[in-house]
């Protein structure tokens, strides 16, 4: 038995011996030349960098669309804006009332920003006249300037968001409501151009969850950034 003991001792101490030999001077080396700490700082530098940078996801295509005041609203009116644009119906049952209390939350911080905007068309404009967006923005206290609920035709908005900003919607008789869509939001720079920040590895999010909490905060950080630009 204590024979066997012997030889388990020896394989470990040539295990501990191997690893000395193979690790220990890389270690030293880098203690040395201070890389441990740079790799670690150039690690929180590249998430840092990864969460400030907003990438330019693509161009927001021209529309023309009414508001819930019946003005005539195009993409021109956004120009010199940031603001961030979602695509829903005033009955849905499911997920737009989260939607706009969440876009309440934004309007909040920007409420004296006047270079701010947010952009809701809606999914249903059959229903969705201007009296009834008129309504639908007084029941959630939408009082930012330059919040526009928009209806028109509605092959132009299906295009708008399926094609402009590949957000998808659609008909669905089966689905409660009869309406599919997303609950993400789009965030579009000044110049019209669709905006987004990178995940920690380096990928954009490409678009901005209006379900989650922590994802509305990132929104409002980003808006932030954009204004200051």
């Amino acid at each position: 038995m204590r024979k066997k003991n012997n030889y388990s001792y020896i394989g470990i101490s040539f295990i501990i011996l191997v690893f000395g030999i193979l690790f220990i001077p890389k270690i030293i080396s880098r203690i040395s030349n201070n890389t441990i700490v740079d790799d670690d700082r150039h690690h929180l530098e590249r998430k840092k960098s990864n969460e400030e940078v907003l990438v330019t996801i693509g161009k927001v295509p021209s529309f023309k669309f009414i508001n819930q005041d019946s003005d005539t609203i195009t993409n021109q009116n956004y120009l010199g804006k940031v603001y961030v644009a979602e695509f829903f119906f005033t009955t849905c049952p499911s997920i737009c009332p989260v939607m706009n209390q969440n876009m309440g939350k934004i309007e909040k911080e920007f409420l004296g920003e006047n270079n701010f905007g947010i952009a809701s068309f809606t999914i249903n404009p059959i229903y969705d006249t201007p009296s009834v967006l008129k309504e639908y923005a007084q029941k959630y206290e939408m009082t930012h300037p330059n919040w526009n609920l928009l209806t028109g035709e509605q092959e132009e908005i299906y295009k708008l968001a399926n094609e402009g900003f590949n957000l998808y919607v659609g008909e669905a008789s089966e689905v409660e409501g009869g309406f599919e869509h997303s609950g993400f939001f789009a965030l579009i720079d000044s110049e019209g151009n669709i905006r987004s920040r990178k995940d920690v590895n380096g990928n954009p999010i490409i678009y901005y969850d209006g379900l989650e909490e922590e994802t509305i905060k990132m929104l409002i950080e980003d808006i932030q950034k954009l204004l200051k630009n």
